[in-house]
């Protein structure tokens, strides 16, 4: 890099998928990577700044800065949410990223986020049914039916292969259609149930449950959820209080970043219903065997996933380097 010039390399979302379409594996390995960083101490990560627009929608856009100190990066994430997107024909979440090296201070790259947000969001799902989920599931329930349950499916289906029946329930049953047709083609040893949206139907008697929505609901009943099951929650307010109250375990991706958000714990939380001693462990915890995940057959755990910025930082740094190595994007003088 010359004096005064600025080269940054710019990668689309599709040259994103088409580069770690062959290295899924390896993406789930990088996020896990974040946690165990994170738990090292090697991140900063300051209080996201979201501007939300509707706060009966959560209509928002978010800033979300964090810095790998070993990899002397920082980035920064901005992303959008739009619930009522998905009603439109319209992407729900859309997100860049920007890294900078810290040596100099320079951009290094920027690049689509959407992929990294989707596929973050789902891997920490899917690693977290690997310490918190029964040692066999073989079956799966989803309340939701669009990109983030799709993709749930298929990296909790590599953690557990073992899963034979999977069903889905979603507001209309165009969004169960499309998610069916879209996964039996590649998971043909899977039964597939349309629930016509009937949530109760998706909930009982699974291993796993899965509730990926933009809306704002109480949409899973405690009465509907068995002895050992482990609850994947991944959007903002998706289940009764009752079924927080349940759980043997309350784990959280970070439970600091989780308790002033709008999330079902982070509601009670705010109301006085649960404090921080309600709050099991945070997932680095579990990662590194500091605390135990599941401990036997019987206990119903509760995940809460929110969604860290340095996650999504350390897989789009990987993914930076993957490119550069592979000659992948376009580099820009600015």
């Amino acid at each position: 890099m010359g004096k005064g010039n600025t080269k940054i390399l710019i990668l689309s979302q599709k040259e994103i998928e088409n580069l770690m379409s062959d290295h899924i594996e390896d993406g789930m390995k990088y996020v896990e990577e974040a946690f165990i960083e994170r738990s090292k101490k090697g991140v900063m990560l300051p209080v996201k700044i979201s501007q939300i627009f509707n706060e009966e929608t959560q209509e928002r856009l978010n800033c979300m800065p964090a810095t790998l100190l070993n990899e002397k990066i920082c980035g920064v994430k901005w992303v959008s949410v739009f619930p009522p997107n998905p009603k439109k024909g319209l992407k729900n979440v859309i997100g860049q990223i920007l890294l900078s090296e810290i040596e100099n201070g320079y951009p290094i790259a920027f690049m689509d986020g959407t992929w990294c947000t989707a596929f973050r969001t789902a891997a920490v799902g899917a690693i977290a049914s690997k310490y918190l989920a029964k040692r066999v599931c073989e079956k799966i329930g989803f309340i939701g039916a669009g990109e983030q349950a799709r993709m749930h499916f298929k990296l909790i289906k590599k953690i557990h292969p073992e899963i034979k029946k999977c069903y889905v329930a979603s507001h209309t049953k165009k969004r169960e259609e499309e998610f069916v047709e879209e996964l039996e083609k590649e998971f043909c040893d899977v039964e597939f149930s349309m629930c016509e949206s009937n949530y109760q139907k998706a909930a009982e008697g699974v291993d796993i449950i899965v509730t990926a929505t933009s809306t704002q609901a109480e949409l899973l009943k405690a009465d509907w959820i068995s002895e050992g099951t482990l609850y994947i929650h991944v959007g903002g307010w998706e289940d009764e209080y009752k079924v927080v109250m349940k759980a043997d375990k309350i784990i959280c991706d970070e439970w600091d970043a989780v308790k002033h958000r709008a999330q079902t714990v982070s509601r009670m939380y705010q109301e006085g219903i649960i404090t921080d001693k309600d709050i099991y462990a945070d997932f680095a915890e579990v990662i590194t065997g500091k605390k135990q995940g599941r401990i036997n057959e019987k206990e119903f755990i509760y995940f809460n996933s929110v969604g860290l910025a340095y996650i999504d930082i350390y897989l789009a740094y990987q993914i930076y380097k993957h490119a550069n190595t592979m000659k992948i994007g376009k580099v820009y003088e600015l």
